[in-house]
C-alpha cells in the first residue's frame, strides 16, 4: 500500500501477537529499536515505519505545512494503524519528541491505544520559570537551529555526543550520527523546529491511556523534573527512572529498557477499548 511505502513499515515478531508500535525520534529511524525488538519477537507483533522526511521513507511526501508541527507526524502514526487495519490495543513505544507525538495520537483515537511507553519524553524542551523547566532557554534553541543551517555536519557533531551521552560507546555515536547526516538539511530543520519549540502541557491532560515514563537519570536535553512532571500531569502513569546516561537508552542500555517493558506490560494486561 502507498502508505506503507511512504513510511517505509517493516514487521517483526508474531504476527497473532499483541502490537508493538515503535516510533523513533528526531534525527533517527527504526534502526534504533534493533537491540530491542528481538526481546519481543516471540510473544509480539512489532510494527516499525519511518517518519515521513527521515530514515528510508519517501521523501517526496513531505511538506512543509503538514510536518512543520507534531500533529503531521502523529496523522503518520494514524495512517499507518489504518493501512494495517489496526483498531484497538496498539501499544505505542515511542523516544523522545515521539513521546508527544504518540499522546497526540493517542487524544485523536484513544480507542485505537492500549498504553504507552514513553522513552525520554519532553512536554516542552523550553524553559518556562519558574513553574517548568524544559531544560533550554530559547535563544539556546535558536542558536542550535542557526548552526544547523550554516553548517549541518557541524551541527550533527557536536549534538551526536550530547544526545548520547559524553562518554557513550563510539559504536553508538557513529551510528547516531549517521542517521542525523543521512537526513535531508531541509526536513531536519523543519522537523527540528516542530520537535524543540513544541509545548504540549496543555495536552497532557487530555490523554486518557496509560503510560509508562522511562526517565535517564542524567540526561542533557531532558532534566529528571520533566520526567516528574509527566508523571504528574498524566492521569494513571507510571514513572521510571533508568540508571542511564545520555538521551538514548533504547540504544545505549537497551537491556534497562527491555527489563522496564517486561515488567510493565506484565503487570498491566490489555485494557477494555477507550469509548
Amino acid at each position: 500500500m502507498k502508505i506503507l511505502k511512504r513510511n517505509n513499515v517493516h514487521q517483526l515478531g508474531n504476527p497473532d501477537g499483541p502490537v508493538l508500535l515503535f516510533a523513533h525520534g528526531f534525527g533517527c529511524n527504526q534502526k534504533m529499536w534493533n537491540r530491542i525488538t528481538p526481546a519481543f519477537d516471540a510473544s509480539y507483533r512489532q510494527i516499525l515505519f519511518d517518519y515521513v522526511g527521515s530514515g528510508q521513507s519517501d521523501v517526496s511526501a513531505f511538506n512543509i505545512e503538514r510536518y512543520g508541527n507534531l500533529n503531521g507526524y502523529a496523522q503518520d502514526v494514524l495512517d499507518i494503524c489504518d493501512a494495517l487495519d489496526l483498531t484497538q490495543n496498539v501499544t505505542f513505544v515511542g523516544h523522545s519528541v515521539s513521546a508527544s507525538i504518540g499522546l497526540l495520537a493517542s487524544i485523536a483515537r484513544p480507542a485505537l491505544f492500549d498504553k504507552l511507553v514513553l522513552i525520554g519524553p519532553s512536554a516542552c524542551f523550553l524553559n518556562d520559570p519558574p513553574d517548568y523547566m524544559g531544560g533550554f532557554n530559547h535563544e539556546d534553541l535558536e542558536g542550535l537551529l542557526s548552526l544547523m543551517e550554516q553548517n549541518y555536519v557541524g551541527w550533527a557533531n557536536y549534538l551526536t555526543p550530547v544526545v548520547m551521552g559524553q562518554d557513550s560507546q563510539t559504536a553508538l555515536t557513529g551510528e547516531l550520527s549517521d542517521s542525523f547526516c543521512s537526513t535531508d538539511p531541509v526536513v531536519a530543520r523543519v522537523f527540528a523546529q516542530a520537535t524543540f519549540f513544541a509545548d504540549n502541557r496543555k495536552d497532557l491532560p487530555k490523554v486518557t491511556r496509560p503510560c509508562l515514563i522511562l526517565q535517564h537519570r542524567l540526561d542533557s536535553l531532558v532534566p529528571l523534573a520533566v520526567g516528574e512532571y509527566l508523571h504528574q500531569h498524566l492521569a494513571g502513569s507510571t514513572l521510571e527512572v533508568m540508571d542511564a546516561k545520555g538521551h538514548c537508552a533504547h540504544m545505549s542500555h537497551p537491556d534497562v529498557v527491555v527489563a522496564a517493558m517486561r515488567r510493565y506490560l506484565s503487570n498491566h494486561p490489555a485494557l477494555q477499548p477507550a469509548a
